[in-house]
């Protein structure tokens, strides 16, 4: 969308959206969706505002879109504020939804940090150390929900792997294997993922 304008819809209720807005419009109905669908770009461009003919869909996501059994299609996923947002079930049976970093994110996150290592490859390893902990630790504490613990430790290999690289790289003829990078990485650790957002509270254990 464009342009910051105040619209009001749904039961007279004013919202400002500013530019570039992402919007989720939840319904426990299907027919309530399609209904505000139909209406809502003849509505936002009354104020100057137009949908993105690509990124706007009503998809089916929630409790009742699990499938109850295995071979059944399973429901969709979207992309908000960096996750895939995708359904499923607790150890316990319970619906829940589950978030993973999104890979064009995780892409982009690690090709920034292939950059910096390349930059400052000759740079002390101590301040190297201390700015690559720097980027985990911010890359942690945004995508650190407790079920993304998968794609956090991918992104600490990858910079691992990238840190043994590029320090391979500035030896002159003296090749840094694995071994000597690991005594390395006890003198200068990096920081190792953690989950860094509790649980989300829902009123009863998941």
């Amino acid at each position: 969308m464009s342009g910051d304008v105040q619209v009001r819809f749904c039961e007279r209720l004013g919202v400002k959206f500013p530019r570039a807005t992402h919007l989720i419009l939840c319904f426990q109905y299907r027919e309530d969706a399609e209904r505000v669908l139909e209406v809502l770009s003849k509505r936002f461009a009354k104020y100057g505002l137009t949908l993105h003919p690509e990124k706007t869909r009503l998809l089916a996501f929630g409790r009742s879109a699990l499938p109850g059994s295995s071979d059944a299609p399973r429901p969709a996923t979207f992309d908000f504020l960096g996750f895939t947002h995708v359904c499923a079930r607790s150890r316990r049976g319970r619906f829940t939804i589950h978030v993973r970093t999104i890979r064009k994110r995780l892409r982009r996150s690690v090709k920034a940090v292939a950059q910096w290592c390349q930059q400052h490859r000759h740079d002390p390893v101590a301040t190297q150390a201390a700015a690559l902990n720097a980027k985990l630790r911010g890359h942690y504490q945004y995508y650190g929900p407790p079920t993304n613990y998968r794609s956090l430790w991918r992104f600490y290999r990858l910079v691992r792997r990238l840190w043994h690289t590029w320090l391979n790289r500035r030896t002159r003829g003296k090749r840094l294997d694995w071994d000597t990078f690991q005594q390395l990485l006890t003198r200068h650790p990096l920081f190792r993922p953690r989950i860094c957002h509790a649980w989300a509270s829902t009123g009863r254990p998941a």
